[in-house]
């Protein structure tokens, strides 16, 4: 039986019961060990996200996102490929602060439906 631990990566990658938003967001990512650096997420999700890294980042490696107006989110690296990294978060990001977060970086908006 798998572990936890990658039924989470890989749940965090090919579960798209979140919706998996493409936009362009100005923020700072920081690997474990290493100095933060500029970067842009292109795709969010509540599990993870995927963003530019210049810099080679290696699976399982901890690395920290700090989106403007919020505090830094943990993630893990899950793979890396032509200087775009894709990263799950630690724990999942809340619905709210993700669609504030859509609402404010794309023209589109999410609606949720009401339960």
């Amino acid at each position: 039986m798998p572990s936890d631990n990658i039924r989470y990566h890989k749940a965090a990658q090919e579960d798209r019961c979140s919706p998996r938003t493409r936009l362009t967001i100005p923020a700072t990512l920081r690997a474990s060990g290493g100095r933060a650096f500029q970067t842009v997420v292109h795709d969010l999700s509540i599990s993870g996200f995927s963003a530019a890294s210049i810099n080679r980042m290696h699976e399982e490696q901890m690395c920290w996102l700090t989106l403007p107006g919020l505090e830094s989110l943990q993630a893990e690296v899950v793979w890396w490929d032509n200087c775009i990294v894709g990263c799950a978060f630690g724990d999942l990001l809340s619905p709210i602060v993700h669609d504030n977060i859509l609402q404010r970086y794309s023209n589109t908006g999410v609606y949720r439906p009401m339960a």
